[in-house]
């Protein structure tokens, strides 16, 4: 079942409502870096957001490396050939208030 991908306005929205987020993919998905001090602090975030992606059913790809955690949002099921749907807006409105 395909889910409804963003227009372009919508993803305009998205990206002035948090910033921090900026296109990639062509414009199929949204990605941020965050810094931690340490290990622990970006384990830490990864397993609140895996808690979060979890109740939401909607999984972050992402690429850890000691503080620095790089999360990447897409739909796969968005549009026909995946992009960015209304669980991407929220997903990242939720990781945005961990942080």
């Amino acid at each position: 079942m395909s889910v409804p991908e963003l227009s372009a306005d919508e993803i305009t929205a998205l990206l002035d409502a948090h910033p921090a987020w900026e296109l990639a993919r062509e414009g199929k998905a949204i990605a941020r870096t965050f810094r931690f001090e340490d290990f622990s602090e970006a384990w830490g975030f990864m397993s609140r957001v895996a808690l979060l992606a979890e109740v939401q059913d909607h999984h972050p790809e992402w690429f850890n490396v000691y503080n620095r955690v790089e999360v990447t949002l897409t739909t796969h099921d968005a549009g026909t050939s995946g992009g960015l749907s209304a669980r991407d807006a929220r997903m990242a409105a939720s990781i945005d208030a961990l942080a």
